[in-house]
């Protein structure tokens, strides 16, 4: 197959704080926004790939469990730490887990939707 471009579809049912979570607290670049009766998106570049956020979801009152919500946004980062420090500086909990081949960071979005980082030493190894 060939495709021309890659993404994901988040649907959001906190679509405006979801919407600034991307864009301001994660610092996804925008792509585009449609706003226009029965159509309400914003796309974000996700290294690459777009993450189209839409409204439509549903949101949980804390991190939604696996059954509930099975993919995670994952981000490869240099620092571990130095992004934690940037993240609960804008309002996020972050749990920093240690493991013997890295280190992880877990959070979630406005909808508890599962994020994580992840220390780009030993990725791959």
């Amino acid at each position: 197959m060939d495709f021309s471009k890659t993404g994901i579809i988040l649907n959001t049912e906190k679509y405006p704080a979801c919407v600034n979570f991307y864009g301001d607290v994660l610092g996804l670049d925008l792509l585009y926004e449609i706003n226009r009766p029965g159509e309400q998106l914003t796309c974000f570049d996700l290294g690459g790939v777009y993450l189209m956020v839409e409204t439509g979801g549903r949101s949980h009152s804390d991190v939604k469990p696996i059954d509930h919500c099975p993919t995670k946004f994952r981000f490869n980062v240099p620092n571990v730490e130095t992004v934690c420090t940037e993240l609960r500086s804008k309002g996020v909990t972050v749990e920093v887990r240690h493991h013997e081949w890295g280190t992880t960071a877990e959070f979630c979005d406005p909808d508890g939707n599962r994020c994580a980082l992840r220390s780009d030493e030993g990725f791959g190894a």
